[in-house]
């Protein structure tokens, strides 16, 4: 089951006018059609149009009547004959006569007149169907059923039927209609059940819910029941179980009228969300609303139907009624009669309405005079008995028939649809970068791995390259040496040469000297001989070696050949890898320019998507920037709220309103001018709050919280104060605990150094202070301990007061006590009191005597024992000389402390100490409250110590 605020919120689009009527036209003989007079304000509409015209006649947006006629049971028929009758019936002419006698009698002219006989099916066809269809297209609706006690108004519009569906009332065969009209994939239906008894609005779906409060908005004049349960249904079963649930909550009785007297009103509230686009209807309106909403913009058309069940008026002297059900009756009459009130003014076209006198009219304001379309059945009963409650209701239902209703068809910009549009965009935005970075980086790896893996090898190749250029080198070198070892052996070999042909030469020289000689001396021919021998000998021996060391000359040059051929061999090998190095680096250089450009390229892609994030968040800003001038205009109403509290702060008096004795200001006045300027202060601070209801339906508060972090400082100011005015409200205090809105506000109370902002924090702590379950909480967050510091550090006087409040509403829970004290929270409430600003006074003196009560109750019950803390930090000495030195309201906070204090015998010798004894007796004889003197006599009386004194 869900609670109200299940709704989008929404931008109104509001189109004036009816649709085309559905059931019979004519006014009553006694009724005439006039449209009403400007008695109100009216709603300023984001775009209005007028509804079709379908030619219908000038009263279509009249409130159409008609009359049932119960037939006869058996108390009827026991009290008279057949023709004990004072009511006939002609419904060709849809007139009724009402005789007063058998010579008397007047006609009235109605909508449709149903006579006895008539079946259900038939008064639901001819009152509500029309009404249904209208409300399906868009219009807000009202069907309503009036009439004396025990004449079948809930028979005709409540009758479940389940087991019958012929016996089937309004109210079942409405929803059986409009759910067989939805489609569930775009449509929405919801329902409110509530009755109004003893002028208490309650919850028939969740009977725990009572004194539901009645709330409209200032600038539409919509009226709104924010706490009832709104409960989305999707089949006829769902329907009848709601019903059943309802009806069994109903407060009903037996009478001598009815055996099942209701005995409240019953109200069913149909909420209706249908999905719409807007079609132009003529080239006038088409480029001012295309300006105003893109042709994309989802509408939605909302709808409320209500179907009222009123509670029957009666005469005490018939009804029998007795004990409670006479309180009972007195409020059913009076409902009633405020009502009659207001058709009365309507009908004569007054200029004012008297919807406030009662909560009845106030909930159906929109259903007379409104914008809704409304049709009423008025039921009666024949016997003659009962004359003057027939004509009574006869003459409501005419005057109702001359009440004329401005219809509006209300269309909304469906943000919801459209935000989640935007959410889900932004969500596949965000996977789409998600996955485009993945990716990217799972190339880059994949890149990097390959860069590294050719680095390796490039590595591994240059070191093998340098390896064997090195041993080539090694082998050149070797080579080389040896080269100029044989060059240098074959120098010495060709040295020996030239030496043994120098030889030779010498030799043939002297041979030829020989035979040169031998002619001159034949002697020695022998000897020359000889010698010539063994010359030739040698000759030949050289020779031979001449011919070994060339033959060993010419092995060395081809050996000295194959290491030159080698040798190049080997550096064009070396070339060889130089080139596979350098081919090498341009691929890794090409692949490295590629991996970069495609970086580039998803650089691009995602400034891209990010300047579609830009966008997507200037649009949020610009809800932002809207939230920031409904705040403007909240601080306009809390600047003129805080003027009206402190002209009428003297006024108030103290009284304990909480289950932790929290003392709260209420009033103790009852003159006219306090009345009326109170209903100022309640005007404007509903004002206000509906202001922040609809910031708040419109930004939700998790975004709300998100801004208390915000950098800027005036949305962080604005964001604390709706946060501040939502925690006023106790449905709203729980929930902000738990969404973390307390934490958000504790932290921007210890690091802002702004003292608007410390201000407004620190109220908003307030607030939530006010709520016994959060107070635990404040204290176990170092709330206090932040509260105290704060107070220390500022000197501005409504920081003071709002610190000083929230303290004061922690002071009244007893169980806080020691650890308030221990964070320096009593302390921090004394040390306040140099600002010397009546009102930041007038909250110290109301959080010492929350602290003094609570304190005294839990001592009088034997909890604790011991000296009062207040006295430990110093409260009694300032109590005692500052008692007389402040307002009324003041004084009266402090008289009420020092009373407590005295209730506890270990404090009485402080009190005679610090002179306290002559302030008790003061307050026992001057105090203006009964209560706070005799509180002062019960503690001199009780105190032996305090008699001894005063004798």
């Amino acid at each position: 089951m869900a609670t109200g605020g299940g709704w989008a919120p929404a931008r109104s689009v509001e189109r004036h006018g009816a649709p085309p009527p559905r059931g019979g036209g004519g006014g009553g003989t006694r009724s005439k059609s006039v449209a009403p007079g400007p008695r109100r304000p009216s709603p300023s509409p984001a775009r209005s149009r007028p509804a079709p015209d379908n030619g219908g006649s000038s009263d279509s947006c009249r409130v159409r009547v008609s009359v049932r006629l119960r037939p006869k049971n058996s108390e009827d028929l026991a009290h008279g004959s057949d023709f004990d009758s004072c009511v006939e019936l002609q419904p060709e002419s849809k007139r009724l006569k009402l005789k007063k006698n058998n010579w008397s009698c007047e006609s009235y002219k109605f909508d449709e007149v149903f006579s006895e006989n008539a079946s259900q099916k038939r008064v639901y066809e001819v009152v509500a169907k029309p009404v249904v269809e209208s409300v399906l297209e868009g219009y807000n609706g009202t069907v309503m059923a009036y009439g004396q006690t025990g004449t079948g108004k809930t028979y005709t519009v409540g009758q479940l039927g389940k087991d019958d569906p012929s016996e089937r009332g309004i109210m079942v065969r409405a929803l059986e209609h409009i759910l067989s009209s939805m489609s569930f994939e775009t449509d929405r239906v919801a329902i409110s059940y509530l009755q109004l008894y003893l002028e208490s609005v309650q919850d028939l779906l969740a009977p725990e819910k009572t004194n539901i409060p009645i709330v409209e908005d200032a600038k539409t004049g919509d009226v709104s029941l924010p706490g009832a349960a709104v409960v989305e249904i999707k089949d006829l079963e769902h329907v009848f179980h709601l019903l059943q649930i309802g009806e069994a909550n109903r407060h009903a009785a037996n009478t001598k009228m009815n055996t099942e007297s209701s005995r409240s009103h019953a109200i069913l509230i149909i909420h209706l969300q249908r999905s719409s686009r807007i079609k132009e209807e003529n080239s006038s309106l088409s480029n001012d609303t295309h300006n105003i909403f893109p042709d994309d913009l989802p509408l939605v058309l909302k709808s409320k139907l209500l179907i009222v069940d009123l509670a029957g008026s009666e005469r005490i002297d018939k009804s029998g009624s007795e004990g409670h059900m006479i309180e009972e009756a007195k409020f059913i009459n009076l409902s009633l009669t405020s009502l009659g009130k207001c058709i009365n003014a309507l009908a004569e076209n007054s200029p004012h309405i008297p919807t406030r006198d009662s909560k009845l009219t106030r909930i159906l304001r929109d259903s007379f005079g409104g914008t809704a379309r409304t049709s009423l059945v008025v039921t009666i009963g024949p016997s003659s008995r009962h004359y003057s409650e027939t004509s009574s209701t006869i003459m409501f239902g005419q005057r109702a028939m001359k009440v004329v209703n401005t219809i509006k068809l209300k269309e909304e910009a469906d943000y919801e649809i459209l935000y989640k549009k935007m959410e889900r965009e932004v969500d596949q935005l965000t996977s789409e970068m998600e996955r485009q970075q993945k990716l990217i980086k799972s190339e880059k790896m994949q890149l990097d791995k390959k860069f590294k893996e050719s680095e390796r090898s490039f590595h591994d190749l240059r070191m093998t390259s340098n390896m064997r250029i090195e041993n080539l080198e090694k082998e050149k070198c070797q080579l080389e040496s040896t080269v100029k070892t044989l060059m240098r052996d074959l120098e010495e070999e060709k040295g020996q040469k030239n030496l043994l042909s120098e030889q030779i030469a010498e030799l043939e020289k002297l041979l030829n000297k020989n035979k040169q000689q031998q002619l001159e001396n034949l002697s020695r021919t022998k000897i020359l001989t000889d010698t010539t021998k063994e010359h030739e000998k040698e000759m030949e021996e050289l020779l031979r070696q001449l011919q070994e060391e060339r033959h060993c000359s010419s092995s060395l040059k081809d050996r000295m050949s194959v290491l030159q051929q080698e040798l190049c061999d080997a550096q064009s090998s070396a070339q060889l890898q130089e080139s596979m190095a350098r081919e090498l680096e341009k691929k890794l250089t090409k692949v490295t320019e590629e991996l970069t450009s495609q970086v580039q390229s998803l650089k691009e892609k995602i400034s891209e998507l990010i300047s579609e994030k830009e966008v997507i968040y200037e649009e949020l800003k610009s809800t932002q920037e809207k939230v920031q001038q409904e705040m403007w205009q909240r601080q306009g109403l809390e600047d003129q709220i805080l003027r009206l509290e402190r002209s009428t702060s003297d006024n108030y008096a103290e009284e304990s309103k909480t289950s932790y004795g929290m003392v709260r200001s209420g009033s103790g006045l009852g003159n006219a001018a306090f009345v009326s300027k109170s209903g100022k202060i309640r005007e404007a601070l509903s004002g206000q709050r509906g202001t922040i209801s609809k910031i708040f339906e419109e930004v939700g508060l998790p975004n709300v919280l998100a801004l208390l972090k915000s950098e800027d400082l005036d949305v962080q100011i604005h964001a604390v104060k709706v946060v501040a005015n939502l925690a006023a409200e106790d449905i709203n205090q729980e929930r902000i605990v738990e969404e973390g809105g307390l934490d958000a506000l504790l932290s921007v109370l210890e690091t802002s150094e702004n003292t608007t902002i410390h201000r407004v924090t620190a109220g908003a702590v307030a607030n939530l202070a006010m709520n016994g379950s959060n107070q635990g909480v404040i204290m176990n967050k170092g709330g206090a301990r932040l509260l105290a510091n704060v107070s220390s550090k500022t000197e501005d006087p409504q920081t003071l007061r709002m610190v000083a409040g929230a303290i004061a509403n922690l002071c009244g829970n007893e169980k806080l006590h020691l650890m308030l004290k221990q964070d320096g929270g009593i302390k921090a409430l004394l040390g306040m009191v140099r600002s010397g600003h009546a009102d930041v006074i007038a909250q110290i003196a109301r959080g010492i005597a929350n602290f003094a009560k609570c304190e005294s109750r839990v001592i009088s019950q034997g909890h604790r024992k011991g000296r009062s803390l207040l006295i430990e930090d110093g409260v009694l000495t300032w109590m005692v000389a500052n008692s007389t030195r402040f307002s009324a309201s003041t004084r009266r906070h402090i008289e009420l402390a020092f009373c407590h204090l005295a209730q506890n015998e270990d404090n009485t010798c402080d009190i005679i100490a610090s002179g306290g004894i002559k302030e008790l007796l003061r307050i026992s004889r001057e105090s203006p409250r009964d209560d706070t003197r005799n509180l002062a006599k019960k503690a001199l009386d009780s105190n032996p110590a305090f008699l001894r004194e005063i004798q």
